[in-house]
């Protein structure tokens, strides 16, 4: 069974959302996720001050297997972005909630929140 932190927010995509409580969100892919992709070999970011609307495409993983696109889990703008990775994607595989982390976002809505799974319901879709 995958690790699946039970203070993050989670996505039908396999992201998470650490709230930061001041309106952004730190976004990475899940522990799940990065086991069926294998080794990440490349991530690509996206620039601080992007834009994104809920479920478009925020960059994309590269695995020995095969390359993913992953998504903006809600609206908002990127404040920052995990350099680490550039040198280190393989944080993503090692330290998926920790140091794997892709970017940070600010929030359209905070309240957007309440329409992600909690731990509990982001562990049933991964058994389907």
């Amino acid at each position: 069974m995958s690790n699946i932190p039970a203070d993050l927010k989670y996505t039908k995509a396999h992201e998470w959302l650490r709230d930061h409580g001041d309106g952004t969100v730190s976004v990475g892919i899940t522990d799940h996720a990065q086991a069926l992709l294998g080794d990440i070999v490349f991530v690509e970011l996206p620039e601080v001050d992007d834009t994104f609307e809920a479920s478009e495409v925020a960059g994309v993983v590269e695995s020995v297997k095969a390359a993913s696109d992953y998504y903006a889990p809600l609206s908002g703008t990127v404040t920052a972005v995990n350099e680490d990775l550039d040198d280190t994607p393989e944080l993503v595989n090692t330290s998926p909630y920790d140091n794997g982390w892709m970017y940070t976002l600010r929030l359209d809505s905070v309240d957007d929140l309440a329409e992600l799974m909690d731990a509990n319901a982001y562990s049933e879709t991964c058994e389907d």
